[in-house]
């Protein structure tokens, strides 16, 4: 039961999404360390704590108030790596890669919050 959570598709791309926004913010300027580098590593690592955290729970409802979180956190991290890539911390490239990988995750997560909320209203 506690390692459910390795099993699920959406915690292990935002676990590899996460390993991605610490290489990528690694090349960031140093006064951008407690900035936008700490928030957006923080956000990352958010998206995948929430999901395992909500798998760990005893109801359907308190796992999909986590993947909501995550889901939050997600547009969060989303944000930041478009002002990232404003201020020309992220080359574009990266950045299309990494936006693209936020959409998939963000639509991961829709699927597993319909398919958790769908169980919700199957017992009720």
């Amino acid at each position: 039961m506690a390692d459910a959570y390795r099993d699920l598709i959406a915690w292990r791309k935002a676990t590899d999404l996460a390993l991605e926004i610490y290489r990528a913010t690694q090349k960031f300027p140093k006064d951008e360390l407690y900035g936008l580098t700490s928030q957006m590593r923080r956000a990352a690592v958010s998206v995948a704590s929430n999901i395992a955290e909500g798998k760990g729970r005893y109801s359907r409802k308190e796992f999909a108030q986590f993947l909501y979180r995550a889901r939050g956190s997600l547009l969060e991290l989303e944000t930041q790596l478009f002002i990232a890539k404003e201020l020309h911390d992220l080359e574009p490239l990266v950045f299309r890669r990494m936006e693209d990988r936020t959409k998939e995750l963000g639509r991961i997560l829709n699927g597993l919050i319909n398919s958790v909320l769908e169980g919700i209203n199957v017992a009720s």
